[in-house]
């Protein structure tokens, strides 16, 4: 089987490997496409290092059929289309006990801190293994992790129909966000400066402007009257970014910080006192964020297709993630299947 193994800054390697039975409580998937993501980015830059070793399989946004299946693994079929929910908690920390596993203080996550879905075969735990409507194209299915994200921060925020949403950021997640804010009956603006990625959210439907060209806090007031938004989802990364998700937020208003920052931001806490302002963080999602992300992509809600940008070859994973690095793409796609080699 092929295998995308991390070897160290920019630098991936291809190897045939032997795949492994699946042990006890385990099913052998054989990986139909892999996406490619921001923390997929981060660990081909070095910056991960600290948790993703020599040598290690990546990537976890996935789609699938059941190969095989271990000892004392029952519920599955050989054929079945899967993806997988790629965090394991440990069940002992304080935020499992107290129902977060899915920000569990000892999180294994797959494809980070474990080997991932960038190979041909990848025996996975049974228990975060999800089943996929048959009629769901794979290529599409591939899709349900990050759109899962989306709908845990959506779900984060409270939104609901007839909210005023301002979404700071127009990659794939948030995108997503938009879209699935947009699906429950918010009124969204989607803020993101780069012209391909507002192309993008144009075609499938999504108001967005340019901060370069439109002042955001006050076209949002003056559809307000003044009021601002009722929530603010900060999917920039950028100190600006966090700025005008403060700003543009009304008395009592919810900041969902979606972006991981890689460095302390200035944050105004004078307007967060002033109007009485929420600031809730978002990380991942629970088993039922992703069974809801299936029943958004199977019904056609999430436009998977456009927002594909590209699929390459296992054998191109260098040239897929340097095209998703260059810009003018969204999601790119990794094609594992070719007889799973």
């Amino acid at each position: 089987m092929k295998a995308v193994v991390y070897r160290g800054a920019r630098h991936l390697g291809i190897e045939d490997r032997e795949p492994e039975p699946p042990g006890r409580g385990q099913v052998r998937i054989a990986v139909a496409y892999t996406g490619i993501c921001g923390t997929d980015l981060h660990i081909y830059h070095g910056d991960m290092d600290a948790r993703v070793g020599a040598s290690a399989i990546i990537g976890h946004e996935m789609s699938g059929r059941i190969a095989a299946v271990g000892d004392d693994t029952t519920g599955w079929s050989v054929g079945q289309a899967v993806t997988v929910m790629p965090t394991r908690s440990c069940g002992q920390c304080a935020a499992c006990r107290h129902g977060n596993s899915h920000i569990c203080h000892a999180m294994n996550f797959l494809g980070i801190d474990s080997p991932g879905a960038m190979q041909s075969f990848w025996n996975a735990p049974a228990e975060l293994v999800l089943p996929l409507p048959e009629e769901l194209p794979l290529d599409h299915a591939a899709l349900v992790e990050p759109v899962a994200v989306a709908v845990h921060d959506v779900r984060r925020g409270n939104v609901t129909a007839d909210d005023q949403v301002v979404v700071v950021g127009g990659g794939p997640v948030g995108v997503l966000i938009a879209a699935v804010a947009q699906g429950r009956g918010a009124r969204v603006l989607l803020v993101e400066p780069d012209p391909f990625r507002r192309v993008v959210a144009q075609e499938i439907g999504l108001e967005v402007i340019d901060p370069g060209t439109t002042d955001v806090v006050a076209l949002v007031n003056d559809r307000t009257d003044g009021a601002g938004a009722d929530i603010a989802f900060e999917v920039s990364g950028s100190a600006a970014g966090v700025a005008t998700a403060v700003d543009v937020l009304t008395t009592r208003g919810r900041l969902v910080m979606v972006a991981i920052h890689p460095q302390p931001r200035e944050v105004n806490l004078h307007r967060f006192f002033w109007r009485e302002l929420e600031l809730l963080g978002a990380r991942l999602y629970q088993r039922d964020d992703m069974v809801e992300a299936i029943r958004l992509v199977a019904s056609g809600a999430i436009p998977a297709r456009q927002l594909i940008s590209r699929v390459e070859p296992v054998e191109a994973a260098t040239a897929a993630f340097t095209a998703l690095e260059g810009g003018g793409v969204m999601k790119v796609l990794l094609d594992m299947r070719e007889g799973n080699r």
